[in-house]
């Protein structure tokens, strides 16, 4: 079965949500997003998600890493074994 593919959420400007994006094209992971500003649809998923309204914001399968930077996500994705 193979792993799903991330789904990031994240606001134009934010510089987390840039740093998370750099790491994920550095690390060649694949990856759907959604800007939360502009689609309402999506803010409200990831809220519900979430309980918080800060991105970025991941969604890996049934897992959620919210408001973090590239240390929490490095973490997260070592914990995973996506990145060694």
């Amino acid at each position: 079965m193979s792993t799903p593919r991330p789904f990031l959420y994240v606001k134009p400007g934010c510089p987390w949500c840039d740093e998370a994006e750099e790491y994920l094209h550095e690390h060649g992971i694949a990856y759907g997003k959604a800007d939360v500003l502009s689609d309402a649809t999506a803010f409200d998923e990831m809220k519900r998600l979430s309980g918080q309204t800060k991105a970025p914001t991941m969604r890996w399968g049934t897992e959620i890493l919210a408001d973090f930077g590239a240390t929490e996500l490095d973490a997260f994705l070592r914990k995973k074994n996506v990145v060694k």
